[in-house]
């Protein structure tokens, strides 16, 4: 028994911050943001919205994409590095804002690829028998835990909010649906895409001099990551298609992960990839994070990108280092 997407959503908050607003809040310009990173705006949420939320709102449109009611699931998978509390997980207080009755949430931490990791599980439980309607979510606030100023620009200007959600289920038909999902990591890179604290490791967990030192803000290495990730995303790729005796030139439609319109362009220029099967929406919602694959899909739906029985494939990178890659055929 194959699984299959049999319906998605996403929702991104009202709140639109372009780069020229982000000027007024440190040094940065518009140039210098579009010329590294492709990114025009970005969506922030206002005060007293949380991820859970972001996700709920989600999952309501994947829910009735699907032609199902909320009580339909049977299982929730909630993929975030920004839950809305340091626990209970954000896949808890979805349960409860959807209320199903007492459905197990399981919450993962695979930050930009936490989606696939989600997928790969949900698929593993579709083919199984274990469950029959998954509820698969990503969603990530990212507004409230940035610095707003020119020592963590180059970070503040990538992220943004946002969520998307699928629900995965048995394929209607066999041919159809998820053929493969490969998951990597690489840990001794973690120190170059990460917040530092606060963390158990730490007695206490954070202290006034972690906050002055600014190690409760993200921090990456910018070169480093873009060149794991245009050497990880094509290998991953290259590795499904040669798993499921597939080729590029089969490939109808390709969404990656949302970090970097250049890291996605170089990918795709690897690849031999026409930009016309490449899909990308990072210039209006930044990276975020494990809600892109899903808000990139729905668009693409919306937008009668995919047909049936065409072959979608996603591939991802980032903090971790994590990667992953997915083939389906749709």
């Amino acid at each position: 028994m194959r699984s299959h997407i049999l319906g998605a959503g996403f929702y991104v908050p009202p709140r639109v911050v372009t780069n020229f607003d982000l000027e007024k809040m440190f040094e940065t310009s518009d140039e210098w943001i579009q010329q590294r990173t492709g990114i025009v705006e970005r969506r922030y949420v206002d005060e007293g919205m949380g991820t859970a939320d972001l996700g709920y709102q989600a999952s309501l449109k994947a829910i009735k994409s699907a032609g199902l009611e909320p009580k339909d699931i049977d299982f929730i998978i909630f993929a975030t590095l920004s839950p809305d509390f340091t626990f209970p997980g954000s896949g808890v207080l979805l349960q409860e804002k959807l209320g199903i009755d007492t459905v197990g949430a399981l919450d993962i931490r695979n930050q930009c690829s936490g989606f696939l990791y989600g997928l790969s599980i949900a698929d593993q439980f579709v083919r199984t028998g274990t469950y029959k309607r998954i509820l698969l979510v990503g969603a990530e606030v990212h507004s409230t835990g940035l610095e707003f100023a020119t020592s963590g620009r180059d970070v503040t200007c990538i992220f943004g909010d946002g969520g998307g959600a699928v629900v995965v289920g048995p394929s209607p038909e066999p041919e159809r649906g998820v053929l493969s999902v490969y998951l990597h990591s690489e840990g001794k890179y973690y120190r170059d895409l990460w917040v530092e604290g606060p963390g158990s490791i730490y007695h206490p967990r954070i202290d006034h001099k972690m906050l002055d030192e600014g190690r409760h803000y993200p921090r990456m290495k910018g070169r480093m990551v873009f060149t794991h990730a245009v050497k990880r995303m094509p290998e991953v790729l290259m590795e499904a298609l040669e798993k499921e005796n597939l080729k590029v030139e089969d490939i109808d439609l390709l969404i990656c992960h949302q970090a970097n319109l250049r890291i996605n362009q170089f990918v795709a220029d690897a690849l031999g990839i026409p930009e016309e099967k490449v899909y990308n929406n990072i210039q209006r919602y930044g990276n975020t994070t494990a809600a892109t694959l899903p808000i990139c899909l729905t668009e693409c739906l919306e937008q009668g990108r995919l047909k049936k029985g065409d072959l979608l494939a996603f591939v991802t990178f980032g903090a971790g280092f994590t990667w992953a890659s997915a083939l389906m055929r749709w």
